[in-house]
């Protein structure tokens, strides 16, 4: 029986999935992704939305330890912003030549 492909959510072309309070955004085999840890939420109109975002570029080599693989980090006020600016961060990471 063949293996059921599984299809992500994609955001500007690249996967997005979620895991808890975590958001990973790209494709695992490019050589940075993007991390986002949901540290607290706030209620509107009954639903709880991201509040504050902590935003890391992480690199995907596995030769180094998980602390030196974090490229760059930031917080943001909303999920919109995190993701706006980490979009910009990989994208500009993947296009720098290696």
């Amino acid at each position: 029986m063949p293996a059921k492909k599984v299809k992500f959510l994609k955001y500007k072309g690249k996967p997005l999935v979620r895991k808890d309070n975590t958001i990973y955004y790209g494709d695992t085999s490019d050589e940075f992704v993007l991390v986002l840890q949901i540290t607290s939420t706030k209620d509107f109109n009954g639903l709880n939305i991201a509040d504050r975002v902590i935003v890391q570029l992480v690199s995907t080599d596995s030769d180094l330890r998980p602390r030196d693989r974090i490229v760059k980090k930031g917080e943001r006020r909303g999920l919109f912003d995190a993701i706006d600016l980490g979009s910009v961060w990989l994208e500009r990471a993947l296009s720098k030549p290696a």
